[in-house]
C-alpha cells in the first residue's frame, strides 16, 4: 500500500509529466504546488532561484518559509487557496528571495489545476525584476 508521501509525489511527478511540453517549451518560469514538500517547476524556475537544476529547486524542503519574503506570504497564501477552494486564477505582485538570499520582485499568475482528482495550483511568472 502506499503511503501519503508516496501518492503525493506520484500525484506531482503525473502533473509534471502532463504538463511536460509546456514545462520545456514556454519563456515563463513555471511551478507545480501540491503542497511545501511536493513541489516541481521547469528549469527555468531553477536558474531564476540559483539552482543548478530542477530537481535541485523541488528537493529542497519547504517553500513559502524559504522563497517568499515574508511581507508577500499572506498575499500568496490567500491566491493559493483561492485557486484551490474556488477554483479561481490570480494575479499578485511577491517578492521572492533566491537561493543567494538576495530579494527579487515579480508578478505571478496561480491557476488551479485538477489532476487525478487533487487540486494544484500551477504558478506563471510574468513577469521579474532580477
Amino acid at each position: 500500500m502506499q503511503t501519503s508521501e508516496e501518492h503525493h509525489e506520484k500525484l506531482v511527478k503525473g502533473l509534471y509529466d502532463q504538463m511536460k511540453p509546456i514545462l520545456d517549451k514556454s519563456e515563463q518560469p513555471i511551478f507545480i504546488y501540491l503542497d511545501d514538500n511536493h513541489k516541481a517547476c521547469n528549469s527555468k524556475l531553477a536558474s531564476m532561484l540559483g539552482f543548478k537544476s530542477a530537481k535541485e529547486w523541488a528537493e529542497k524542503p519547504g517553500f513559502l518559509e524559504v522563497y517568499v519574503e515574508e511581507t508577500s506570504r499572506e498575499t500568496l497564501a490567500s491566491a493559493y487557496w483561492k485557486a484551490v477552494e474556488n477554483m479561481s486564477a490570480s494575479t499578485i505582485q511577491l517578492t521572492l528571495i533566491k537561493k543567494d538570499g538576495k530579494a527579487m520582485d515579480s508578478t505571478l499568475i496561480l491557476v488551479p489545476m485538477l489532476f487525478e482528482g487533487h487540486m494544484f495550483a500551477v504558478h506563471f511568472f510574468t513577469s521579474l525584476d532580477k
